[in-house]
Protein backbone atom coordinates (compact mmCIF):
# COMPACT_ATOMS: atom_id res chain seq x y z
CA UNK A 1 0.00 0.00 0.00
CA UNK A 2 1.41 3.66 -0.80
CA UNK A 3 2.44 5.51 1.74
CA UNK A 4 0.44 9.05 1.59
CA UNK A 5 3.03 11.85 2.19
CA UNK A 6 2.93 12.96 5.80
CA UNK A 7 0.91 17.06 6.29
CA UNK A 8 3.40 20.01 6.16
CA UNK A 9 3.59 21.45 9.71
CA UNK A 10 1.84 24.23 10.14
CA UNK A 11 4.08 27.61 10.30
CA UNK A 12 4.82 28.80 13.99
CA UNK A 13 2.69 31.97 14.97
CA UNK A 14 4.55 35.40 13.69
CA UNK A 15 5.41 37.88 16.86
CA UNK A 16 6.72 40.58 18.00
CA UNK A 17 10.11 38.70 17.77
CA UNK A 18 9.77 38.09 14.62
CA UNK A 19 8.12 41.80 14.04
CA UNK A 20 11.64 43.18 15.20
CA UNK A 21 13.22 41.32 12.99
CA UNK A 22 11.87 42.87 9.85
CA UNK A 23 12.14 46.25 11.33
CA UNK A 24 16.08 45.03 11.90
CA UNK A 25 16.42 43.85 8.16
CA UNK A 26 15.56 47.20 6.83
CA UNK A 27 17.87 49.25 8.95
CA UNK A 28 20.69 46.88 8.14
CA UNK A 29 21.41 48.54 4.89
CA UNK A 30 22.66 51.15 6.76
CA UNK A 31 23.63 50.45 10.68
CA UNK A 32 24.75 46.95 10.02
CA UNK A 33 26.85 46.85 13.09
CA UNK A 34 23.76 48.15 15.28
CA UNK A 35 22.02 45.55 13.63
CA UNK A 36 24.14 42.85 14.52
CA UNK A 37 23.86 43.84 18.05
CA UNK A 38 20.44 43.94 18.31
CA UNK A 39 20.17 40.80 16.65
CA UNK A 40 22.28 38.94 18.88
CA UNK A 41 20.56 40.13 21.81
CA UNK A 42 17.24 39.24 20.87
CA UNK A 43 19.53 35.16 20.42
CA UNK A 44 18.44 34.76 16.54
CA UNK A 45 20.11 33.88 13.90
CA UNK A 46 20.86 35.71 10.21
CA UNK A 47 19.03 33.11 8.84
CA UNK A 48 16.36 33.72 11.53
CA UNK A 49 15.96 37.20 10.11
CA UNK A 50 16.04 36.51 6.51
CA UNK A 51 13.23 34.19 7.44
CA UNK A 52 11.14 36.51 9.43
CA UNK A 53 11.78 39.26 6.44
CA UNK A 54 10.50 36.58 3.99
CA UNK A 55 7.25 36.06 5.96
CA UNK A 56 6.19 39.35 6.86
CA UNK A 57 6.42 40.27 2.62
CA UNK A 58 4.34 37.14 1.74
CA UNK A 59 1.77 38.13 4.26
CA UNK A 60 1.48 41.88 2.80
CA UNK A 61 1.58 40.86 -0.61
CA UNK A 62 -0.87 37.72 -0.34
CA UNK A 63 -4.38 38.34 -2.40
CA UNK A 64 -5.73 36.78 0.44
CA UNK A 65 -4.35 39.29 3.37
CA UNK A 66 -6.02 40.93 5.87
CA UNK A 67 -6.02 44.54 6.10
CA UNK A 68 -3.06 46.36 7.53
CA UNK A 69 -4.50 47.30 10.56
CA UNK A 70 -5.73 43.63 11.38
CA UNK A 71 -2.61 42.11 10.38
CA UNK A 72 -0.42 44.48 12.72
CA UNK A 73 -3.40 43.45 15.84
CA UNK A 74 -2.03 40.00 15.23
CA UNK A 75 1.49 40.05 15.04
CA UNK A 76 1.31 42.57 18.35
CA UNK A 77 -1.30 41.40 20.22
CA UNK A 78 -3.98 44.26 21.39
CA UNK A 79 -2.46 48.05 21.58
CA UNK A 80 -0.89 49.15 24.97
CA UNK A 81 -2.55 52.60 24.13
CA UNK A 82 -4.80 54.30 21.48
CA UNK A 83 -4.31 57.72 21.42
CA UNK A 84 -7.26 60.32 18.96
CA UNK A 85 -5.18 62.44 16.83
CA UNK A 86 -5.51 65.27 14.57
CA UNK A 87 -4.30 65.35 10.65
CA UNK A 88 -5.04 68.32 9.56
CA UNK A 89 -9.74 68.44 9.56
CA UNK A 90 -9.36 64.80 10.29
CA UNK A 91 -9.89 62.68 13.50
CA UNK A 92 -7.91 59.55 13.17
CA UNK A 93 -6.43 56.73 16.05
CA UNK A 94 -3.28 56.02 16.66
CA UNK A 95 -2.35 52.38 18.17
CA UNK A 96 1.15 52.02 20.56
CA UNK A 97 2.52 48.90 20.61
CA UNK A 98 6.06 48.47 22.90
CA UNK A 99 8.59 46.60 21.24
CA UNK A 100 11.64 44.95 23.61
CA UNK A 101 14.71 46.46 21.59
CA UNK A 102 13.63 50.16 21.78
CA UNK A 103 11.94 50.23 25.97
CA UNK A 104 11.45 54.41 25.27
CA UNK A 105 10.08 54.37 21.69
CA UNK A 106 6.66 52.23 20.61
CA UNK A 107 5.50 51.38 17.33
CA UNK A 108 2.64 53.37 16.12
CA UNK A 109 -0.13 52.55 13.53
CA UNK A 110 -1.89 55.82 12.55
CA UNK A 111 -5.36 55.10 11.65
CA UNK A 112 -7.84 56.73 8.65
CA UNK A 113 -11.20 57.27 10.02
CA UNK A 114 -12.62 54.17 7.63
CA UNK A 115 -9.96 52.02 9.52
CA UNK A 116 -6.93 52.56 6.64
CA UNK A 117 -3.29 52.46 7.96
CA UNK A 118 -1.84 55.60 6.85
CA UNK A 119 1.14 55.97 8.62
CA UNK A 120 3.75 53.19 10.69
CA UNK A 121 6.84 53.92 12.08
CA UNK A 122 8.64 54.38 15.31
CA UNK A 123 7.98 57.52 17.71
CA UNK A 124 9.03 58.16 21.13
CA UNK A 125 7.00 56.95 24.04
CA UNK A 126 4.26 58.77 25.37
CA UNK A 127 6.26 60.61 28.65
CA UNK A 128 9.60 59.28 27.99
CA UNK A 129 12.45 61.76 27.90
CA UNK A 130 14.01 62.11 24.46
CA UNK A 131 17.15 62.95 23.42
CA UNK A 132 19.01 66.50 23.25
CA UNK A 133 19.46 67.30 20.13
CA UNK A 134 20.94 70.75 19.36
CA UNK A 135 24.08 70.11 16.56
CA UNK A 136 25.32 67.71 14.35
CA UNK A 137 27.34 65.11 16.69
CA UNK A 138 23.72 64.06 18.80
CA UNK A 139 22.73 62.83 15.38
CA UNK A 140 23.71 59.49 15.71
CA UNK A 141 22.47 56.51 14.73
CA UNK A 142 19.12 55.21 15.91
CA UNK A 143 19.08 58.35 18.54
CA UNK A 144 15.91 60.07 17.72
CA UNK A 145 12.60 60.32 15.22
CA UNK A 146 11.75 61.38 12.64
CA UNK A 147 9.61 64.06 14.61
CA UNK A 148 12.07 64.87 17.02
CA UNK A 149 14.66 65.75 14.51
CA UNK A 150 12.08 68.09 12.19
CA UNK A 151 11.30 69.64 15.60
CA UNK A 152 14.99 70.23 17.42
CA UNK A 153 16.12 71.49 13.67
CA UNK A 154 12.82 73.69 12.42
CA UNK A 155 12.31 74.69 9.45
CA UNK A 156 12.68 70.92 8.27
CA UNK A 157 11.79 70.13 4.65
CA UNK A 158 10.67 66.22 4.29
CA UNK A 159 11.64 64.66 1.74
CA UNK A 160 10.98 61.24 -0.43
CA UNK A 161 12.36 58.08 1.09
CA UNK A 162 14.87 56.03 -1.12
CA UNK A 163 12.16 53.40 -0.35
CA UNK A 164 9.15 51.74 0.99
CA UNK A 165 9.45 52.63 5.26
CA UNK A 166 12.09 55.41 4.71
CA UNK A 167 11.44 58.80 4.98
CA UNK A 168 14.15 62.04 4.53
CA UNK A 169 14.39 65.18 6.47
CA UNK A 170 16.24 68.09 4.78
CA UNK A 171 17.21 70.78 7.50
CA UNK A 172 20.80 72.99 8.68
CA UNK A 173 22.06 71.97 11.98
CA UNK A 174 25.20 73.63 13.17
CA UNK A 175 28.63 71.69 13.70
CA UNK A 176 31.17 71.51 17.05
CA UNK A 177 32.09 75.30 15.15
CA UNK A 178 28.63 76.78 15.78
CA UNK A 179 28.37 76.97 11.91
CA UNK A 180 25.41 76.05 9.95
CA UNK A 181 25.30 72.82 7.77
CA UNK A 182 22.79 71.47 5.20
CA UNK A 183 21.92 68.12 5.85
CA UNK A 184 19.92 65.90 4.66
CA UNK A 185 19.06 62.86 7.42
CA UNK A 186 17.67 60.09 6.32
CA UNK A 187 15.12 57.36 9.11
CA UNK A 188 14.00 53.79 8.39
CA UNK A 189 10.12 52.92 10.04
CA UNK A 190 10.57 56.35 11.71
CA UNK A 191 14.46 55.81 13.52
CA UNK A 192 17.63 58.22 12.37
CA UNK A 193 19.74 55.95 10.26
CA UNK A 194 22.19 57.84 8.93
CA UNK A 195 22.96 62.06 8.32
CA UNK A 196 24.78 63.22 5.19
CA UNK A 197 25.83 66.60 5.26
CA UNK A 198 25.70 68.54 1.87
CA UNK A 199 28.68 70.65 0.79
CA UNK A 200 28.77 73.98 -0.09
Amino acid sequence: MERMPSAKPPASPFTALHFQLVLLRRMADHNPDLVENARRELGVSLAEMREANKRWQAMVRSPRSRTAAARYRSVLGPPESTIPRKVGDLSCEARLWPLPLWPDLRFEVLLAPNGTVWNEWLIRAPGAKGPTLRTLSDLTPWSCTVDEAAQAFAPARPLEGTAPTRWGLAFVAPDAEGVGREVVAEFTWGLLQRVEVRTP
